[in-house]
Parts: structure tokens; sequence; C-alpha cells
């Protein structure tokens, strides 16, 4: 993939990250205490919620550690917002490795369940969105990132991995 691919591509999942109303500030305030990757609050959530709202709903991350913690999703919260609130979150689980040391080894490993992510977040775009742009841009994310998870897997399996 191309360097100006890639940026479009990290531009079209940030802006399909900020129309489901997610925000950077909001994604940070959930890393508080106890590093709450469970829980994602929508721009709707963070609206008249005061300091360390983020407190009460750190177990997430706990739980990638071992269990299937569900992201806290608000009863109100679109189809695809659901949607995207699980693949992030399934992601995230995912990408919690037990680190061999080996950097080459530790990037593919992280990579393979970042680009599943990529690829779920391209497939609810697909079955939701309507701008056939942000549409092209996901089938082109999908077709990209399988090819590059093959490339890892057997990259690994021919590692020894």
């Amino acid at each position: 993939m191309t360097t100006a691919r890639k940026t479009l591509v990290a531009t079209a999942l940030a802006g399909l990250l900020i129309g489901t109303g997610w925000t950077a500030a909001s994604l940070a305030g959930s890393h508080g205490q106890g590093h709450g990757h469970g829980h994602y609050q929508t721009q709707q959530e963070t609206q008249g919620h005061g300091q360390g709202h983020g407190q009460g709903h750190a177990t997430g991350h706990g739980a990638h550690h071992g269990g299937a913690a569900q992201p806290d999703i608000p009863a109100d919260a679109t189809p695809s917002t659901r949607a995207y609130l699980e693949a992030n979150d399934r992601m995230h689980a995912d990408m919690d490795i037990a680190f061999s040391g080996d950097a080459d080894v530790d990037f593919a490993r992280g990579m393979i369940p970042h680009h599943e992510g990529a690829i779920a977040m391209a497939r609810i775009v697909l079955e939701h969105g309507q701008d056939p742009e942000i549409r092209a841009l996901a089938q082109a994310i999908i077709a990209d990132q399988d090819a590059e998870i093959a490339f890892l897997r057997t990259w690994l399996a021919n590692h020894g991995h």
C-alpha cells in the first residue's frame, strides 16, 4: 500500500470514528483508572458528564487478559455505532498479545488483529454507509488488508511461529 493510500485510509477511518460520535478526547478519557479499553464513550455520552466519568468504566482491559468483556454500548446506539464498538473491542482484545522480544514477530502478530479490525470496520461501513467514495475505500481496505494478513501469516509460518 502506498504512503498516499495509507494516509487516505487513516483519514477515512478517523472520519468514520468521528462520524459515529467518537472523539479523541472520549477515547483518551476511556483510558482512565485501570486502562478501560473495554469502554469507548460516544460523544453523546461525554456531554453533560463531569470529570472522572471514565473511572467507573475501567473494566475492559483486565478482561483482555483472559476474559471476554463486552464493550459498554449505550442503549440508544445506532446499529453502526454498536457494530463499531464491538469490532473495536474485539480488535483491542486480540491485539493484546504476549510479546516475544522479537520486534519482527511482535509486529506481525500485532498487525494481524489490527488489520482484521480494519476489515471489520470496512464491512460495517459497507453494510451501513452510503457515501460511494467511502464504500470504495472500504472495499480497497478489505482487499489490501486481506493480502497483508496473508503475507504476515505466511511470514510467521516461514519463521517458525
